[in-house]
């Protein structure tokens, strides 16, 4: 039954009728063409890394369901979902919550959604020590759809199929790091902690 369910939520008609929500959703329509751009290089991106094409198409569609709310609107749906969040993320980086409010608004709005596509909406914005495959492709794909424009991504894109999948979010999860150091912008207080967690893990790949 539950495999019924999980096979449902990734069929084209799912699909279909989420896009459509999304778009009467997402009031800047730029903000929805980005959507569209992440579900298509996501897929392309689980095509080339061997993890799950629906499922990270969906996950790309759906990871700014709540990218509409201001914010004190994503702090209140923060509030109201009952989520645990950091005080500091809460106070000064309030739209950073809209993965995680989005993966748990969504899981009990379609409950057939499977657990990991729900997981990397909600990895997409700070990503995690641990992430799958389907988090890393989501959360890469975020970063270099084609209508990104920043300094450094044509770069990024280039590095699409030169090395491991890890050594790829490494790469962009760095640039995406540098990148809020730069500009004196703060930074999720996990970020420091999952940069490390990646870094040990290449120091002891590389012996």
């Amino acid at each position: 039954m539950i495999d019924a369910a999980c096979d449902e939520a990734l069929t084209e008609a799912f699909y279909e009728a989420r896009r459509a929500e999304l778009e009467a959703r997402l009031p800047k329509k730029g903000r929805f063409r980005h959507c569209l751009g992440v579900a298509d290089t996501a897929c392309r991106l689980a095509r080339r890394y061997g993890a799950d094409e629906r499922k990270a198409r969906l996950a790309g569609l759906l990871h700014d369901w709540d990218k509409g709310y201001d914010d004190e609107g994503i702090r209140a749906r923060a509030r109201e979902l009952g989520l645990e969040v950091d005080p500091f993320v809460m106070e000064r980086m309030p739209q950073l919550l809209h993965g995680p409010t989005a993966a748990a608004a969504l899981g009990r709005a379609f409950p057939q959604l499977p657990a990991d596509v729900l997981r990397a909406i909600e990895r997409h914005t700070a990503g995690a020590a641990g992430m799958t495959d389907l988090d890393m492709v989501v959360y890469i794909a975020d970063v270099i759809e084609p209508g990104r424009d920043f300094p450094g991504v044509a770069g990024l894109r280039k590095l699409v199929g030169k090395g491991t999948l890890e050594e790829l979010f490494v790469e962009v999860s760095g640039h995406v790091l540098a990148n809020l150091v730069e500009r004196r912008r703060f930074v999720h207080p996990g970020t420091l902690e999952v940069w490390n967690y990646y870094i040990a893990r290449r120091k002891g790949l590389d012996g």
